[in-house]
């Protein structure tokens, strides 16, 4: 396994005259689970997004290395996995054919039985046919954590993961979130405590909202 690393240099985000955050600064080099805390409104979605590529921050960086050399822009999102409730699926489509579009959109070869094990661990493989619209919200949050990690992330980045599930899905979810820590870094946004009960270091956003 390569060693992979997140780090934040000076990163600031204001929209207009708002200030989101100001001043964070981490390095999140070891494999583990860590935590990013705060009230609703407080930037946790915005600083994943940040860190997933998919914003830019106003001030600062973001830098991404897999084995001490950094990875370029274009190319993190073979590194990374990302699951939050504002992704959306292809709700015409099945299950399977999401994977299956997902498949060749990536230009990748998906390990059919690493697929399976997923499904299967999220309680979906029977219902792999069937069309997404059919699925509940929490059934669509779980397909969320197959689309994550059939690429075999090194980074796993999680905003609200267990938003919509039940308790059965949230135990499978912890469960895998565990089970990946161990060789990967897990990046976790919630205001549950549940969620931040699982991590070894937590970044409280309240912290991070001053001008300097």
């Amino acid at each position: 396994m390569r060693n992979y690393s997140v780090s934040a240099i000076d990163l600031n985000m204001t929209f207009g005259r708002r200030l989101i955050f100001n001043g964070i600064n981490f390095s999140f080099d070891e494999k583990g689970i860590y935590g990013i805390s705060g009230p609703n409104g407080s930037g946790k979605s915005t600083l994943v997004k940040i860190m997933a590529g998919l914003l830019t921050p106003s001030k600062g960086k973001i830098i991404h290395k897999s084995s001490d050399k950094e990875i370029i822009p274009e190319k993190l999102h073979n590194y990374i996995g990302f699951v939050s409730p504002y992704l959306v699926l292809y709700e015409e489509f099945s299950a399977w054919e999401n994977l299956i579009y997902y498949e060749k959109i990536r230009g990748i070869l998906l390990d059919r039985d690493l697929v399976k094990e997923l499904l299967k661990r999220f309680l979906l493989y029977n219902r792999r046919d069937d069309l997404i619209k059919t699925y509940s919200s929490g059934m669509k949050q779980r397909m969320k954590f197959v689309f994550a990690l059939i690429h075999k992330p090194q980074l796993l980045i999680l905003d609200e993961p267990t938003s919509n599930l039940d308790e059965e899905g949230k135990a499978s979810a912890y469960d895998l979130i565990k089970a990946k820590a161990e060789k990967s870094i897990v990046v976790i946004a919630s205001n549950e405590q549940t969620d931040l009960d699982l991590c070894s270091e937590t970044l409280d956003l309240k912290n991070y909202k001053a001008v300097n």
